[in-house]
């Protein structure tokens, strides 16, 4: 026994003090975080640029696992320097995973192949987190029973891997974004590969000048990288939109993006395009003003979404609104639309009108709560692309609203593309249906969507025939209303099924009609 506690034998040549027993657990504890930091990552930034997020996290989950098992089954092959081994693999997994996302956003800029490289990616940081457990096993042998070991290894590597689970939502992704994340957490990585280096150091005297080599030219890369992070990001997101981008930041929930070029302001939310400035005004017009002049009450009005503040707008026009409840779970998104100049004009300051009261909340959250009712509700949510939005498309999501109408009063939803995602739209009627509501589906071109659709929905018969509009617009008149109503042939009702809780239809077919364009 040596002082400081029991020593360890190390096929290096050495011994292991019991500081460098906590010296080792700590690395396996912060590879563990890391390597957990890295997967979010990829299904995150995956889902920005794919959408579907139940898939790429499925699919990260998955090959992540596979991976560490093999890697596993390879630390079976390494039977000396473990160590140094060990030293080797801490700075490899700070290397790829602190890439990870440079390398993401680079594929699904300039390449075709995006997913070979996320798979290559979770396959790569899967087998090297998988090496290191049964190494460290095998280099702390001596330090008790084989049982007390595992239950120190893995007990430190779960507990990494909650850490990191709960950093990634409420600290790192909010404050660095998914790139500086990723590049922070290589260095992180490759710090702890250095201490290790430092502190076994001379029991490796033939390793030990090109492993520090390695891990100092890794950290000076990763360094480099996130020092020039923002010019980079910027240019690889320049190369995903055809316009100047004039905004862009991450947010708790999503990557909001503004660009503009000759006076055309656009909103983009992880890639996905929201509004063009030029002809928003026809897709709000025939959002909002049908449900407005139809409803028997316009006291109270509830949005759901619409953090642009282009809804508000429109249903602000009436003088008889006394309340606005707007509903938008992001407040980056909410704070840009009163901040921005440019939003702020275009929406005409409607989420600082003292009629507005913005709750930064979950839509389906606020609808379980009681509420005064309210004659009109806009459901202005983005596409259900992913399964997380789709509760507010489902039948147990549109009873919650219909439990919030006063009587007479009128739900309106967009509802995408009736010609580019003809099922999901008519899955979302038929869901409107099955949930007791009457409907009126219709449609307008909006230039920079195409042709877009909406449902109307109300408990009894739809006047549309008696529509008129008291205030001025742009675009939308009374006896337009009742022809927006006719679909063509590749348009018409297709027999699709309700969208529900327990069965998300809706995502799948919106995947499945857009996927074709």
């Amino acid at each position: 026994m040596a002082e400081g506690g029991r020593q360890l034998p190390d096929r290096t040549g050495g011994e292991i003090p019991r500081s460098g027993v906590i010296l080792l657990l700590a690395a396996i504890f912060t590879a563990a975080a890391c390597a957990i930091v890295y997967e979010l990552l990829i299904g995150t930034t995956s889902s920005y640029f794919l959408g579907d997020s139940i898939a790429q996290f499925s699919l990260t989950i998955g090959f992540f696992l596979f991976a560490m098992g093999v890697g596993s089954w390879v630390s079976r092959l390494i039977e000396r320097r473990l160590l140094e081994r060990f030293i080797l693999l801490e700075i490899g997994l700070g290397l790829v995973g602190g890439l990870a996302v440079p390398i993401l956003y680079a594929a699904y800029a300039y390449t075709d192949h995006y997913r070979y490289c996320m798979l290559l990616l979770i396959v790569g940081i899967g087998g090297l987190i998988g090496l290191e457990v049964p190494l460290l096993t095998r280099i702390l042998r001596g330090y008790g029973s084989l049982r007390t070991i595992l239950a120190d290894v893995l007990s430190f590597d779960y507990l990494g891997s909650l850490v990191a689970a709960l950093l990634f939502p409420y600290l790192l992704l909010p404050l660095l974004g998914t790139l500086h994340t990723s590049l922070v957490t290589g260095l992180v990585n490759t710090t702890v590969a250095l201490a290790l280096l430092l502190y076994f150091g001379q029991h490796m005297e033939r390793a030990r000048s090109w492993l520090a080599a390695q891990g100092v030219v890794v950290f000076a890369c990763l360094a480099a990288m996130l020092w020039a992070a923002e010019p980079l990001r910027e240019r690889w997101e320049s190369a995903l939109y055809e316009d100047r981008i004039v905004f862009s930041t991450q947010s708790a929930y999503q990557r909001i993006v503004l660009t503009e070029w000759h006076g055309d302001l656009r909103l983009f939310l992880n890639g996905h395009l929201q509004f063009a400035s030029v002809d928003e005004y026809r897709y709000h017009e025939a959002l909002v003003h049908p449900a407005m002049a139809l409803s028997s009450s316009r006291q109270r009005v509830l949005i759901i979404g619409g953090g642009d503040g282009l809804s508000a707008r429109e249903v602000l026009k009436y003088p008889e609104v006394l309340e606005i409840d707007l509903v938008d779970m992001d407040p980056a998104m909410t704070d840009l639309a009163r901040r921005d100049l440019r939003i702020a004009r275009l929406n005409k300051n409607a989420l600082s009108h003292p009629k507005v009261r913005i709750l930064n909340e979950d839509g389906f959250t606020f609808l379980q709560q009681p509420h005064e009712a309210y004659g009109v509700i806009v459901v202005d949510l983005p596409d259900p692309r992913v399964a997380g939005l789709t509760k507010l498309y489902s039948v147990e999501g549109y009873r919650l609203f219909k439990r919030h109408l006063s009587p007479g009063g009128l739900l309106v939803t967009q509802a995408t593309s009736p010609y580019f995602a003809r099922e999901a739209y008519w899955s979302i009627a038929a869901t409107l249906e099955t949930a007791g509501f009457v409907l009126f589906p219709y449609h307008v071109l909006v230039p920079s969507f195409g042709e877009w659709g909406f449902h109307l929905a109300g408990e009894g018969e739809l006047p549309i025939a008696e529509v008129e509009f008291d205030i001025p617009l742009r675009f939308l008149r009374a006896e337009l209303l009742p022809s927006m109503g006719v679909f063509p042939s590749d348009m018409e009702r297709l027999q699709v099924g309700a969208n529900r809780l327990d069965s998300p239809l809706l995502s799948r077919y919106y995947r499945e009609g857009w996927g074709r364009w």
